[in-house]
């Protein structure tokens, strides 16, 4: 059986931390390079399907040539915990860097503490340990290349995803390096982590006086509204754990925060036009799914909402492609014949495409054009959106175009 569909890695390693997670790959793989070739082609297509980040090591399935999916396999040596003292220390040693980390950011600095402190955080070629249940016996296999490449990505959009590699959570290593804060600030010996606030400022610090810093002001004048932030912050955590039996409840907070805190941002520098307020629960799972595409956080949504990964993918995938619209056509389907005038020409024309493409006459069924696992669906804003068949559904396969021709292009 096919894996659930994965992001498909493009030009993977984007960031300085997931650059550095591909060259340290690549440089495993000097003695046996010809797998790395195969290894991008399998990431690209789509054939990795979900993967299971845990504490030292990361699995996916990556379908094969056989029917049933490979099991892939890549585990980083972890830190001791004298080694994660070391790292906590050397970073919290720097102010600026653990409140960029709180900000949820991971300067290139950060990792130079970490070296400074005789530690490597990224790992390097011999950190790495790679393995796939297929029959091949390089190291590593184009099944495990595949996966390091999405590690890549899913590094590229959380890479804080490098510490849980290392063995420990995003979680751990924040609240570590507030403890390490608290204590070096006068008087806060012996707080708990819980009432530390995400700011540095002692408790004594009465702030500005808004009259004394407005004085000399003419009346009349307001004060500029203060620019957003070159990149989205991340709220603070609540302040303490809910107990049983909602121990969870607190990561559920925090990433529905996060998730408003990034949607006003976007609202604030013009990338968005709407706050996504209008959205219903299913588009709003959408949306969110196809931000944690590729992370850990993406299965914990999943099993949080009891939807199968693999049609969560679909979805995100469609949000992805086409938003709103996108979304609509993976769910329904719906006859441009009896609703849009003159539609014949741009149905013959994807026809044409679709057979130019695959070399085999294509049927049509109301707004589907279908041949040789490619399909094409009229969406009613009248843009093309290509799909693949895969394991017996059909799943978004790339952006739509008002040209079937470019649409077909991601096929």
């Amino acid at each position: 059986m096919t894996p659930p569909v994965a992001r498909r890695a493009r030009r993977s390693g984007h960031t300085w931390w997931g650059r550095a997670w591909v060259e340290a790959m690549e440089q495993r793989a000097r003695l046996d390079p010809n797998r790395l070739p195969r290894g991008r082609s399998y990431a690209r297509q789509g054939a990795v399907g979900e993967l299971t980040f845990k504490a030292g090591e990361v699995r996916a399935p990556v379908q094969g040539r056989r029917r049933s999916p490979y099991n892939a396999r890549v585990r980083v040596v972890r830190f001791t915990e004298p080694e994660w003292d070391q790292v906590l220390a050397a970073i919290s040693a720097q102010l600026g860097h653990t409140a960029a980390m709180l900000d949820g950011e991971l300067p290139p600095e950060a990792a130079a503490d970490v070296t400074g402190a005789g530690l490597d955080l990224l790992p390097g070629p011999g950190d790495l340990g790679l393995s796939c249940s297929c029959p091949d016996d390089a190291d590593p296999c184009k099944h495990a290349a595949a996966l390091c490449y999405l590690i890549a990505d899913a590094l590229d959009a959380d890479p804080f995803l490098l510490f849980l590699l290392r063995g420990r959570s995003r979680t751990e290593v924040l609240d570590g390096l507030r403890d390490r804060r608290r204590a070096a600030m006068p008087g806060r010996a012996g707080r708990p982590s819980s009432a530390v606030p995400t700011a540095f400022w002692p408790e004594d610090d009465e702030g500005v006086d808004a009259r004394e810093a407005l004085a000399g002001q003419p009346a009349d004048v307001v004060p500029p509204a203060p620019t957003p932030p070159a990149r989205p912050g991340l709220p603070p955590r609540p302040g303490a754990d809910p107990g049983a039996p909602q121990a969870d409840l607190r990561d559920d907070v925090a990433s529905l925060a996060a998730d408003a805190t990034l949607r006003a941002w976007r609202l604030a520098v013009g990338l968005d036009q709407t706050t996504g307020l209008e959205l219903d629960a299913e588009a709003d799972l959408a949306r969110r799914a196809e931000a944690a595409f590729g992370t850990a956080q993406f299965d914990l949504l999943a099993g949080r909402c009891g939807i199968p990964g693999r049609d969560l993918a679909r979805q995100a995938l469609a949000w992805r492609f086409g938003g709103a619209e996108g979304l609509a056509v993976l769910q329904a389907d719906w006859d441009p014949s009896d609703e849009v005038a003159g539609v014949d020409h741009l149905l013959a024309a994807a026809r044409a495409q679709v057979r130019l493409l695959t070399g085999v006459p294509p049927r049509r069924t109301r707004s589907r054009i279908t041949s040789a696992g490619i399909q094409l669906r009229l969406g009613r804003d009248l843009v093309w959106y290509p799909y693949l068949r895969s394991s017996g559904q059909w799943d978004p396969a790339g952006p739509p175009s008002r040209d079937p021709g470019v649409a077909l292009q991601s096929c």
